[in-house]
């Protein structure tokens, strides 16, 4: 066990050793850190959990416990961690566990280490942390730092851009990115190299399927299981319900096919959007918005993009109004008039609604203004909300239009 702790030290060390770009986050990780409760690091699998845990803790004396190792794992006496833990690392103040979910009954380890007084940062790459496993043991006892891959503000801030304040002979270069951005996403390892984008999101995308799925929750049937992931991945900003789904792929039930999607939405991959209704009961029932945490993912299955731009936009202003801190629970809908018209985000402050959010890719052509301004306004006029935006690419104007002013805002003011 020594041997193992040693040789994540070493790992410690050299990845404490890198050069990182600081990401852009609301809350003052100084005050995190002084806190003495546990400091909860989630997100998708490789978006840079692990590396703000990591600058968090920098000229701090921490140690640190890695469970994607499977020698960790295999070898795993809670007793005798600890004790090798005092021994490689005297003295310190912070214990740092990364993807520690995949201990069995972690939380009870957890919620141990945090009775004994350790300052404790974990990681994780599985929503039901949250859900079931953290929102049981281990209640109050927590503060969260979500993570998701870079924005494009910071894919800028990589590429020595600031968003904030372009030049003139920055903006062809800042139309470039934004671009690449739309169709390769913000994931980090591959940001510095796009050409690996597709061959390196099309093994992670499999490999969460694999390992943060199949074999987390034992499924036998792991084909069904890669189909219908297979089968969302290229509609995603589509509708979809677990009645049809089951029908058009074949399965067994739609027991199944709803226990699967949930699956899928655990390691953040995958994410389901509600549509807007006052009455509980029938929000719940309607089909929902299927959506991906990264656009790069799309790329990398090799889908033909050309007519994707749209849905690629819109999928972009989802994951920001998450970063956003908007939540598909609580704050975050669509919303169908009753005359069929969309819009793409109702956005809701407590009870309130704050704002109506269309995305269009390109709103030149006057048949297109007219269908995604009328839609807007009708489904304003229902909800009762004058606070109404229009996403495109680069299009910047306002629209008046029965009383209501729309705002018309490119991506990168978005």
């Amino acid at each position: 066990m020594k041997t193992i702790i040693l040789n994540q030290r070493k790992e410690r060390d050299e990845l404490m050793s890198r050069t990182y770009l600081t990401r852009h986050n609301s809350q003052d990780m100084d005050l995190l850190l002084s806190s003495h409760l546990i400091k909860l690091i989630t997100g998708p699998r490789r978006v840079g959990k692990s590396t703000q845990a990591l600058l968090m803790l920098r000229n701090k004396n921490f140690a640190y416990l890695n469970f994607d190792s499977q020698s960790l794992l295999d070898a795993w006496d809670a007793d005798l961690v600890i004790r090798m833990l005092d021994d490689v690392y005297p003295g310190y103040e912070y214990l740092l566990l990364d993807e520690v979910q995949n201990l069995d009954a972690w939380d009870m380890w957890v919620s141990e280490l945090y009775r004994m007084g350790k300052n404790l940062i974990i990681t994780g790459s599985n929503a039901r942390m949250l859900s079931s496993e953290m929102a049981t043991v281990l209640t109050g006892k927590y503060l969260q730092v979500k993570m998701l891959p870079f924005s494009l503000e910071e894919f800028f801030d990589w590429n020595k851009l600031d968003i904030h304040a372009l030049q003139s002979e920055q903006k062809t270069e800042a139309s470039f990115l934004t671009d690449d951005y739309l169709r390769n996403g913000g994931y980090p390892e591959v940001v510095a190299s796009r050409q690996l984008t597709r061959s390196y999101l099309d093994t992670l995308f499999d490999s969460i399927i694999w390992k943060d799925v199949a074999k987390r929750h034992n499924i036998r049937n792991i084909a069904d299981l890669n189909n219908l992931a297979m089968y969302l991945l290229p509609n995603f900003c589509n509708l979809v319900s677990a009645n049809d789904l089951t029908e058009e792929l074949g399965f067994s039930s739609a027991n199944t096919t709803k226990k699967y999607m949930d699956y899928l939405q655990e390691p953040y991959l995958f994410y389901y959007l509600a549509r807007y209704n006052n009455k509980l009961k029938l929000m719940w029932k309607a089909p929902r918005k299927v959506y991906v945490v990264d656009n790069g993912f799309v790329a990398s299955k090799a889908f033909n993009l050309s007519e994707n731009l749209g849905r690629l936009l819109e999928n972009q202003v989802f994951i920001e109004l998450l970063r956003k801190g908007y939540d598909i629970e609580k704050s975050m809908f669509y919303y169908h008039s009753r005359n069929d018209k969309e819009v793409d985000f109702v956005l809701r402050k407590g009870t309130q609604i704050e704002r109506l959010v269309q995305v269009c890719y390109d709103l030149s052509s006057p048949k297109t203004e007219r269908r995604e301004v009328d839609s807007i306004v009708e489904c304003a006029g229902e909800l009762k909300c004058s606070n109404l935006v229009i996403v495109t690419y680069n299009d910047k104007r306002t629209i008046e239009k029965d009383g209501y002013c729309i705002h018309v805002v490119p991506i990168l003011e978005f």
